[in-house]
């Protein structure tokens, strides 16, 4: 087990006063046995409202409105977290297909999540899937497939963005944690695998894990006999207790942190600072000015890395 002290602060500028911002969050841990929220506060401006929902994945969300004219809008998070997931792993390596259509039977939301998408470039996912099919269990198909994506995409910052497709990142064969997340979406769905997209962070404490800082993205996918187990193409590791997990869905636009609109001609800067800290003392910190993709008074926040910082 290993406790987790993590600062996230959203901190978007504008101009000159906008007004109306109304906004959804999904900052707040998942719930699950693998992690423990021993306190997590929230503070924004204006200290508005928030109503939280459960979403159609089980994420918790919060709404939330700042009506009054302002230049600044934060959006704080400090969470204390402990990860009880074992750092050994029992992951049923003996399941294949057999099993897991017939644990899918009936199940809407793993039928969902086991349909791939519709892309220009299926042909070389085609390729990629042929070249782990014939493992016999469906979990030795999964970390084939994260080896795969490890060793043959390159890990570049600042070459995709929010908005990058998984055909274009194909023709890159390059990117970060979400672009690595993406094509190993495409390639289980298309070995009928059902899978998800997970946000959250990770913290590796100095032991050269990529991906530190801001938030991380990484892949769950259904193992027959197990159940939704995590991996990380980036680092090609499986998720212990390293990772903590903010929310879950079938691309990154389900689990953005922060998304809304607001009212007001403004010219906007956000910055987005991530500290980590950890039980030995040691602190992670990490502050960037994130670029805006903008249209009218909507906007999708891309982090140096890459992952999805929110949008607004």
């Amino acid at each position: 087990m290993s406790i987790f002290k993590i600062h996230h602060i959203t901190r978007y500028e504008y101009d000159r006063p906008v007004k109306e911002s109304a906004n959804e969050i999904k900052i707040f841990p998942y719930q699950c046995p693998d992690q423990e929220v021993l306190q997590h506060d929230l503070f924004i401006t204006d200290h508005p409202d928030i109503q939280t929902f459960t979403d159609y994945y089980g994420n918790k969300a919060g709404l939330f409105n700042v009506l009054p004219p302002h230049k600044v809008l934060s959006i704080e998070s400090k969470l204390l977290v402990r990860t009880t997931a074992s750092s050994q792993l029992k992951i049923n390596f003996h399941t294949g297909a057999e099993q897991l259509n017939a644990e899918m039977e009936g199940q809407l939301q793993l039928l969902e999540l086991a349909a791939r998408d519709t892309i220009q470039s299926q042909a070389a996912i085609d390729t990629i899937a042929a070249s782990i099919q014939h493992y016999d269990s469906i979990a030795g198909m999964v970390e084939h497939c994260s080896e795969y994506i490890f060793k043959h995409f390159k890990y570049i910052k600042g070459i995709t963005n929010v908005e990058t497709t998984v055909d274009e990142i194909l023709q890159h064969r390059a990117g970060v944690c979400q672009d690595f997340a993406h094509i190993m979406l495409q390639v289980l769905r298309t070995c009928q695998i059902p899978c998800r997209y997970v946000s959250g962070y990770i913290c590796p404490n100095k032991n050269g894990m990529r991906g530190e800082g801001a938030t991380h993205a990484w892949v769950e996918a259904w193992i027959p006999g197990y159940g939704w187990a995590g991996i990380d193409p980036t680092n090609n590791v499986w998720v212990t207790n390293k990772h903590v997990k903010l929310s879950v869905g079938r691309h990154f636009s389900d689990c953005s942190p922060v998304k809304g609109t607001f009212k007001g001609p403004a010219r906007q800067q956000l910055t987005v600072f991530v500290s980590v800290g950890y039980e030995d003392g040691h602190i992670f910190e990490e502050m960037n000015n994130v670029h805006l993709h903008t249209t009218e008074h909507q906007r999708t926040e891309e982090l140096p890395d890459g992952t999805f910082a929110g949008q607004q």
